[in-house]
Protein backbone atom coordinates (compact mmCIF):
# COMPACT_ATOMS: atom_id res chain seq x y z
CA UNK A 1 0.00 0.00 0.00
CA UNK A 2 1.15 3.47 -0.68
CA UNK A 3 1.11 6.19 1.51
CA UNK A 4 -1.94 9.12 0.62
CA UNK A 5 -0.29 12.03 -1.22
CA UNK A 6 0.94 14.53 0.79
CA UNK A 7 0.75 17.57 -1.49
CA UNK A 8 -2.07 19.97 -0.10
CA UNK A 9 -5.28 19.10 -1.82
CA UNK A 10 -6.53 22.52 -2.47
CA UNK A 11 -3.61 23.21 -4.69
CA UNK A 12 -4.45 20.23 -6.85
CA UNK A 13 -6.15 21.01 -10.06
CA UNK A 14 -9.19 18.20 -10.78
CA UNK A 15 -7.24 15.92 -13.01
CA UNK A 16 -4.89 15.48 -10.26
CA UNK A 17 -7.55 15.26 -6.94
CA UNK A 18 -9.55 12.79 -9.68
CA UNK A 19 -6.56 10.88 -10.55
CA UNK A 20 -5.22 10.85 -7.13
CA UNK A 21 -9.32 9.70 -5.63
CA UNK A 22 -9.20 6.40 -7.99
CA UNK A 23 -6.16 5.90 -6.64
CA UNK A 24 -7.13 6.20 -2.89
CA UNK A 25 -10.60 4.12 -3.78
CA UNK A 26 -8.76 1.28 -5.26
CA UNK A 27 -6.83 1.25 -2.15
CA UNK A 28 -9.27 1.08 0.51
CA UNK A 29 -11.24 -1.41 -1.73
CA UNK A 30 -8.06 -3.74 -1.73
CA UNK A 31 -7.86 -3.49 2.28
CA UNK A 32 -5.24 -1.64 4.18
CA UNK A 33 -3.16 -3.42 6.46
CA UNK A 34 -3.98 -1.71 9.38
CA UNK A 35 -6.95 0.74 10.34
CA UNK A 36 -5.13 3.90 11.07
CA UNK A 37 -3.98 3.10 7.18
CA UNK A 38 -7.04 2.69 6.22
CA UNK A 39 -8.73 5.95 8.14
CA UNK A 40 -6.09 8.01 6.44
CA UNK A 41 -6.88 6.73 3.39
CA UNK A 42 -10.69 7.76 4.20
CA UNK A 43 -9.90 11.07 4.88
CA UNK A 44 -7.55 12.18 2.01
CA UNK A 45 -10.33 10.71 -0.04
CA UNK A 46 -12.72 12.99 1.20
CA UNK A 47 -10.83 15.96 0.73
CA UNK A 48 -9.93 14.81 -2.72
CA UNK A 49 -13.76 14.64 -3.30
CA UNK A 50 -14.90 17.95 -2.00
CA UNK A 51 -11.64 19.44 -4.03
CA UNK A 52 -13.08 17.81 -7.12
CA UNK A 53 -16.79 19.12 -6.63
CA UNK A 54 -15.39 22.50 -6.06
CA UNK A 55 -13.91 22.50 -9.41
CA UNK A 56 -16.88 21.18 -10.92
CA UNK A 57 -19.18 23.92 -9.00
CA UNK A 58 -16.75 26.40 -10.43
CA UNK A 59 -17.22 25.55 -13.59
CA UNK A 60 -20.70 25.01 -13.36
CA UNK A 61 -20.16 28.53 -12.48
CA UNK A 62 -18.58 29.86 -15.27
CA UNK A 63 -20.82 27.84 -17.87
CA UNK A 64 -24.14 29.69 -16.19
CA UNK A 65 -22.21 32.85 -16.51
CA UNK A 66 -21.54 32.58 -19.97
CA UNK A 67 -24.67 31.70 -21.01
CA UNK A 68 -26.68 34.65 -19.26
CA UNK A 69 -23.69 36.65 -20.65
CA UNK A 70 -24.70 35.21 -24.29
CA UNK A 71 -28.20 35.34 -23.52
CA UNK A 72 -28.26 39.10 -22.34
CA UNK A 73 -26.11 39.84 -25.54
CA UNK A 74 -28.73 38.17 -27.83
CA UNK A 75 -31.69 40.06 -26.31
CA UNK A 76 -29.36 43.25 -26.48
CA UNK A 77 -29.22 43.01 -29.87
CA UNK A 78 -32.54 42.38 -30.68
CA UNK A 79 -34.25 45.22 -29.10
CA UNK A 80 -31.42 47.11 -31.35
CA UNK A 81 -33.72 49.46 -34.01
Amino acid sequence: MTAPNDSPVDSLSFEAARDELVRVVAELEQGSPTLEQSLALWERGEALAARCEEWLLGAKRRLDAARDAASDSGAAAEEMP
